[in-house]
């Protein structure tokens, strides 16, 4: 082959590769909560946003009669949040004791449980999407993971 021949044929290779490419994932932020609802309904879970002027927003919502918040954080002024934040508590086991909840804490990965300030067992897991965001498939997944934890805590809490 001659140069003329080599250079098209490397033009039409790096074509070629660069059409077979997949094409770039959807990235989600936190900063729309309409976006975080409609993937949370895509659960098949009901979901209500919550915005108070200057307060950070919230989605309500709730899966096989546990009620879970999403809480949007690192917000600036109830906008352009950064993360998120699932939140559950249950205020009918009190009498938990705290190193059953340290425990929970010693053998779970990706969330925490702790007692709020009226004594109600909590389980709270982070999911940063700051910057550009993550894949949606990543965020979905996220609430997979929730929703396993969810099952979990509420079988751990009610363990006797």
């Amino acid at each position: 082959m001659g140069p003329i021949t080599v250079r098209a044929a490397l033009a039409l290779s790096a074509a070629a590769f660069l059409s077979a490419s997949p094409a770039q994932a959807e990235l989600i932020n936190a900063a729309n909560p309409a976006t975080i609802k409609a993937i949370v309904e895509s659960q098949g879970w009901p979901a209500t946003i919550v915005a108070k002027a200057g307060d950070d927003p919230y989605i309500e919502s709730n899966r096989d009669g546990l009620k879970f918040l999403v809480l949007f954080m690192n917000c600036d002024g109830g906008k352009k949040c950064k993360t998120l934040q699932y939140y559950m508590g249950f205020s009918d086991a009190k009498d938990v004791p705290l190193d059953r909840i340290n425990q929970w804490n010693k053998d779970k990965r990706f969330a925490r449980a702790y007692k709020d300030d009226e004594g109600d067992p909590v389980l709270e897991m982070d999911v940063d999407l700051d910057f550009a965001g993550i894949p949606r498939e990543n965020v979905g997944e996220s609430f997979n993971t929730w929703a396993s934890l969810m099952d979990s805590f509420r079988e751990y809490i009610f363990d006797k």
